[in-house]
């Protein structure tokens, strides 16, 4: 019965790049930052994008969440025209990677996106062809649990600012060891802004920073290398300096879940 199962699995998959399992495992050292930034292994995080300008400017992170869609925060202003999604990515200074890039066919914003209090921070981006999976480019599992447990490593990741005061970008893809911190600790920091579409993490030495955006806030049970990675959040907004002593937010990805699913089948 087992066999049979995992038979179905591999089949429902498509291939043997499962969600959430990094073919290249991730090394995670728990005083990193990525403000202070400490480069991530090579391809460990394959589902990272990056969204850059047609000079090749990187402006926002993403995450490929299956061959033909990426999702990324609403206030990165993703434009079909303009802007392309680079997969498989790691030291944007090189140009021997065998990345993937793609145009962009669509995107959808979720309906209920407010630039004025950053509430609902979340845009679908749908890739003009599949990509490939390969050791280095793979899906994220996405979160549909609402209630986050204790004892979660949770890591964002991204080619964001490595300082919240002098406006210095890495080369390299930046990982951070994150805690998540309770709504009511987060509101001790930012009052009413705080909404249930909002997670918070950080605030005990490490940030996001700004060209971060979009990218994902993932997380685990425990430190098994099967153990899947899920996405729990997408880096949204925190303190204009990256201070890393307050939390920052990302958009609560289980809340939108079941929309994402529904959109992605009828696009």
């Amino acid at each position: 019965m087992l066999v049979l199962w995992a038979l179905l699995c591999l089949a429902f998959l498509g291939s043997s790049y499962g969600c959430g399992v990094p073919a290249i495992t991730p090394a995670l050292n728990f005083k990193q930052k990525i403000v202070n930034g400490v480069n991530a292994v090579s391809g460990s995080w394959p589902w990272q994008v990056s969204l850059q300008e047609q000079n090749g400017f990187h402006f926002c992170g993403g995450s490929l969440i299956n061959q033909n869609w990426v999702i990324t925060a609403a206030h990165c202003n993703v434009s079909p025209g303009r802007h392309l999604v680079v997969l498989g990515e790691y030291d944007q200074s090189s140009n021997a990677e065998p990345v993937q890039v793609r145009t962009i066919s669509k995107i959808i914003t979720y309906p209920g996106w407010n630039p004025n209090t950053m509430n609902n921070d979340l845009t679908l981006v749908k890739l003009s062809s599949p990509v490939q999976y390969t050791s280095r480019i793979s899906p994220v599992c996405l979160a549909t649990d609402n209630n986050l447990t204790q004892g979660l490593t949770c890591v964002t990741t991204g080619w964001g600012r490595t300082s919240g005061v002098a406006n210095t970008t890495p080369a390299r893809l930046q990982q951070v060891v994150l805690p998540l911190v309770t709504v009511y600790q987060c509101q001790q920091y930012w009052g009413s802004r705080i909404t249930d579409a909002m997670i918070c993490a950080g605030g005990a030495g490490a940030s996001s920073c700004q060209g971060d955006s979009g990218g994902p806030l993932v997380c685990r049970s425990n430190n098994l290398p099967q153990t899947p990675w899920v996405q729990v959040g997408i880096v949204s907004w925190g303190t204009s300096n990256c201070n890393v002593q307050t939390p920052a937010m990302y958009t609560r990805v289980s809340k939108f879940t079941s929309w994402i699913n529904q959109m992605v089948a009828y696009n």
